[in-house]
């Protein structure tokens, strides 16, 4: 099957090298030179506009857009559509809101155009071990696309499936991207508190590796940590400053409209917020109150 691939990053990238291996003809699109360059390494055709590629594709085509949430995407989907005819299909892999993949859907619908969204989990190890797939879209189109998604998940019945309506896919893979904070989180202070239990000088990697077989606790995140700890065991060099990309927000935010407690990925989300205060205002007055009201020592600068 061929397919048009828009946003050629490490994970686009590797998402095309992952089905020129299955047996796929994938046309390839990024404004970086570059990186249109990397990909046709490995096989791919390229295009140097989104209008070369779409004249480069056979109808009814198909287009993966992977590009950064946001205005990025809300670009490049208008601009394809006004480029391609009815029958054609727009899949957008990134971590779009699962609302404005809804609009995006609606306002494509009139033109004939189908829209799949592909919640997509997998991240640098997707291109060996195959990506997790969060399909949203109307049944006959998902099937109609399904040697793509069959190729670029773990197995052709395993780690992908068309979980719904549009809008689904991003939906599932908002509150999967919620879940991850809560884990990493979870792992984060457990170590926390092995590496603060000075007098048994608890080797963490070691800890991470024992923990890896049988334990309860054993999940390809905790994989990831102990090969971060065996390279790196006090975490020298990284700043205590942790980013969220959204969805751990939009999670909390979707769990308050339908009056669903979430307490630890409220509590993760708010851990990654304080992490980034390095100049806390409240903790100044905190320790101001407990001096007013108690007399109690304030550490200075």
């Amino acid at each position: 099957m061929e397919l048009g691939m828009v946003g050629l990053g490490r994970m686009g990238a590797n998402m095309t090298r992952r089905l020129l291996r299955g047996g796929h003809q994938v046309t390839g699109f990024d404004p970086n030179a570059a990186a249109r360059d990397d990909v046709a390494k490995d096989g791919a055709r390229t295009a140097d506009s989104l209008q070369a590629l779409v004249a480069a594709l056979p109808a009814p085509r198909a287009v993966w857009v992977m590009v950064p949430a946001g205005k990025i995407t809300d670009d490049t989907i208008d601009t394809l559509a006004s480029l391609m005819t009815p029958g054609d299909t727009i899949i957008d892999g990134g971590n779009s809101n699962y609302r404005e993949t809804l609009r995006r859907a609606a306002a494509l619908q009139p033109k004939g155009i189908a829209f799949v969204d592909a919640g997509t989990s997998g991240g640098v190890w997707g291109l060996e071990q195959g990506y997790s797939l969060m399909v949203g879209g109307d049944t006959a189109v998902v099937d109609r696309l399904r040697p793509i998604f069959e190729t670029l998940a773990p197995a052709r019945d395993k780690g992908w499936g068309h979980v719904g309506p549009v809008g689904s896919g991003h939906f599932t893979k908002m509150v999967h991207n919620g879940i991850e904070y809560g884990l990493m989180q979870a792992y984060a202070e457990g170590f926390s508190i092995l590496q603060h239990k000075e007098e048994f000088a608890l080797d963490l990697h070691q800890v991470a590796e024992i923990w890896r077989c049988g334990s309860v606790v054993r999940s390809w995140l905790l994989d990831l940590t102990a090969d971060a700890l065996g390279k790196n065991p006090t975490m020298d060099g990284i700043a205590p400053w942790v980013a969220d990309s959204g969805e751990g927000r939009w999670t909390l935010q979707e769990a308050i409209d339908l009056d669903v407690p979430a307490p630890v990925i409220a509590m993760s989300l708010i851990a990654r917020l304080r992490s980034r205060d390095s100049e806390s205002f409240a903790d100044r007055l905190l320790a101001a109150m407990r001096n007013e009201f108690g007399g109690h020592a304030i550490r200075k600068e």
